[in-house]
């Protein structure tokens, strides 16, 4: 079916801030996608919300939308402890879905999903790292697979916020809060997604709030045997993000890595035999580019760019930085990058 014939229909699980503020203006201006119907928990919320978005159908359930036979696809912007659950049951209800990062509570239940997703071989499933369709990420993968840095050695991050408000998700440990959780998985993620391949053993350091007991800073160094990657995530910090790639010639430093802004270029710096290059990229949104992709490979019946089995990796490392911490030393990877263990 031609592109041009078609936009994908878009209901959305949770009025999250994510959703509202972030991912839906975008994907509203993206010429592959209709958001037609938003749900909450509660009517009034939902139709609040519809209202002030523009958003055609509000539904006062989960399962009212997932029972809506006009959506083709669910974003799932629910607290984590929610996304596999409902992105299990959207699934079962025939929908595509588009799930925020990070994917599950543990390693074990994003497997669950993977599982249920295998049976549906005809829908796509995807975990929301908006990160990677911008195009100065693509750009820096780029330049370090073209050997524009040498010999790729070390991937370094930092990513950090203050937030101390008892009744912010983030900070509640059954919601799947904590720095980890929240931001760390992105310092993971790039690692992976820079080297190309899962780290051979990981080490961690993590602190808790005594409060609310979720993780408030945590560290992390990922052996890949060529190279390393650390790591550095908090939600009680002054908030500040950068990634800096190390070669043996050169490097590629990305300032805002993350929250890439839609309003405004964007630009990284690549050095090689001692010269800088600064490379700017046309304002754009990088949720916009992450739901034309989805969307795309939907329309056209290709892979999405992510697979799921990335989102599973990504949080077996997660895992593996707590456990690590937990027991003072390095954890391994096993042969088949499964299953990490303490050494």
């Amino acid at each position: 079916m031609s592109l041009q014939m078609k936009r994908i229909r878009w209901g959305v699980l949770s009025t999250a801030k994510i959703g509202t503020q972030k991912v839906i203006p975008a994907m509203q201006r993206s010429a592959l996608c209709e958001i037609n119907a938003i749900c909450s928990r509660d009517q009034a919320t939902a139709d609040q919300v519809a209202k002030s978005l523009r958003i055609p159908r509000a539904y006062g359930s989960y399962e009212a939308l997932l029972a809506d036979p006009e959506i083709d696809t669910i974003y799932n912007a629910l607290p984590n402890n929610l996304h596999v659950p409902w992105s299990i049951r959207a699934l079962e209800a025939g929908k595509h879905v588009l799930c925020e990062k990070p994917l599950g509570m543990s390693a074990v239940e994003c497997e669950e999903l993977l599982a249920v997703a295998a049976r549906h071989p005809k829908l796509k499933v995807m975990e929301a790292f908006m990160y990677r369709h911008h195009p100065q990420w693509q750009k820096a993968k780029q330049l370090v697979d073209a050997g524009e840095i040498g010999e790729l050695r070390s991937v370094q991050s930092s990513f950090s916020y203050h937030n101390v408000d008892a009744n912010n998700i983030r900070n509640s440990i059954a919601a799947g809060g904590g720095a980890l959780m929240d931001i760390g998985c992105y310092g993971i993620s790039v690692a992976r997604f820079i080297f190309g391949r899962e780290p051979q053993r990981v080490c961690g350091w993590v602190e808790y709030d005594p409060t609310f007991g979720t993780d408030r800073l945590a560290s992390g160094l990922l052996d890949f045997g060529s190279g390393t990657s650390t790591f550095t995530c908090s939600t009680q910090l002054v908030p500040y993000q950068r990634v800096n790639i190390l070669g043996t010639t050169g490097r590629v430093e990305i300032e805002i890595p993350f929250n890439a802004p839609p309003d405004k270029p964007c630009r990284i710096w690549h050095e090689i035999n001692g010269q800088i290059h600064e490379i700017i990229f046309e304002i754009c949104d990088q949720y916009m580019l992450q739901g034309d992709a989805f969307s795309q490979a939907i329309l056209e019946d290709t892979p999405v760019p992510t697979p799921l089995t990335d989102a599973v990796a990504n949080m077996r490392v997660i895992e593996a930085v707590k456990l690590s911490a937990a027991s003072g030393g390095w954890v391994e990877n096993s042969a088949n990058s499964e299953r990490f263990t303490a050494l």
